[in-house]
């Protein structure tokens, strides 16, 4: 049996409708922000629970563009986790400020209770990543945000339709930031993102900063940047957006599935917390795992594409020596590092396909 981590064959396999919707545009030559950009923010807005959403090139640019529109200058801080993909600290980077990390907790999510020892006067944000689909303790995130009048920008790339309290992710800080890139829960065929805010200035300069600070054909109201989101590309997330409460329950009953497994090999295996007042996506499934290296190994050996998300922290790669930190600085973070596994758990696996993953995570164990 093979279980694949990727799932893009099977999730594009009716891809002559899209064709039929892509003729449409191509008939239009409706190709930048057009109609189906338009349509698709609402929806999205409308998924999401905000007032507003914005379609740019990323969910990098997505965070990128957030920071700008909140007047992040050279030489502020912005705080954020060590155990992010790259791409939330290199927009931290690109907007000319400077990444401060904060340790996670045992959910793999910043540490609140550490926040506050890391704020500065040079601090002008907060970054909460909603890692892997597990959202963050967001209500004491934004009484300390609140406490020192900070914004928040949520990076929400890897947690569409997750949740706190039936407060969806995205919805708690200035913006939030979405990627749909094509192994997201929700994704097109190429690289997108979207904002969401309920800020109508933020929205009105994320729509300037997002094509070359155009007021319209003629008038340059700031320096902006080229990222838009591809016509193409809303007419693909447009054609998914109404699947996204099914992928999203169908990866919740893998998730189940597989946390009722483990808990049997607690010796071995350790499962995050599930708190019963979050809503869990699972964008990616991950748990640490006793001698993770060679069950990677062994999984990989008998067709079970696992992978390791991430096994360097952010803080102890080479693009980062010269922010200061070293091997030690965050305990918690790089102790999962060194265990942690994914396993799939996309929507079109079979339930016959889970159970086979158990079934061989059960008898390297043995």
């Amino acid at each position: 049996m093979n279980v694949n981590y990727s799932y893009l064959k099977e999730q594009f396999k009716d891809y002559k409708v899209i064709f039929r919707e892509l003729g449409k545009l191509i008939e239009s030559g409706d190709y930048t922000l057009g109609k189906p950009v338009t349509v698709f923010e609402r929806k999205f807005a409308d998924l999401i629970g905000t007032q507003h959403a914005i379609g740019v090139n990323s969910g990098t640019d997505a965070l990128f563009l957030s920071l700008k529109a909140i007047g992040i200058e050279p030489g502020d801080e912005i705080i954020t986790a060590p155990n992010t993909f790259i791409a939330t600290v290199g927009a931290i980077v690109a907007a000319g400020a400077r990444p401060v990390f904060v340790d996670v907790t045992d959910e793999y999510t910043i540490n609140p209770e550490l926040i506050e020892r890391a704020i500065t006067k040079r601090t002008k944000a907060i970054i909460p990543v909603h890692y892997a689909g597990h959202p963050a303790d967001m209500k004491d995130i934004m009484n300390l945000a609140d406490k020192y009048g900070l914004p928040i920008i949520e990076d929400a790339c890897q947690a569409i339709s997750a949740a706190v309290n039936k407060k969806a992710a995205g919805t708690f800080g200035t913006t939030g930031c979405f990627s749909l890139h094509p192994l997201k829960n929700l994704n097109v065929w190429g690289d997108g993102g979207i904002v969401t805010t309920n800020s109508a200035k933020v929205r009105d300069k994320l729509i300037l900063f997002r094509n070359h600070g155009l007021k319209d054909r003629d008038n340059v109201g700031i320096f902006g940047y080229n990222s838009r989101l591809d016509s193409l590309q809303a007419v693909v997330g447009n054609y998914l957006i109404s699947s996204v409460s099914e992928i999203t329950n169908t990866r919740i009953k893998w998730a189940n599935r597989y946390d009722l497994a483990m808990a049997r090999l607690k010796d071995f295996v350790t499962i995050p917390r599930r708190r019963p007042n979050k809503k869990y996506v699972y964008h990616l499934y991950i748990i640490m795992a006793k001698r993770r290296n060679q069950l990677l190994s062994y999984l990989n050996k008998n067709n079970i594409e696992a992978k390791v998300h991430y096994p360097i922290p952010l803080h102890l790669q080479k693009a980062a020596r010269n922010l200061g930190y070293k091997k030690g600085d965050f305990p918690v973070t790089e102790a999962q590092c060194k265990s942690i596994i994914t396993l799939p758990v996309h929507q079109h696996l079979s339930c016959e396909q889970i159970d086979y993953v158990i079934q061989k995570v059960e008898d390297f164990y043995s």
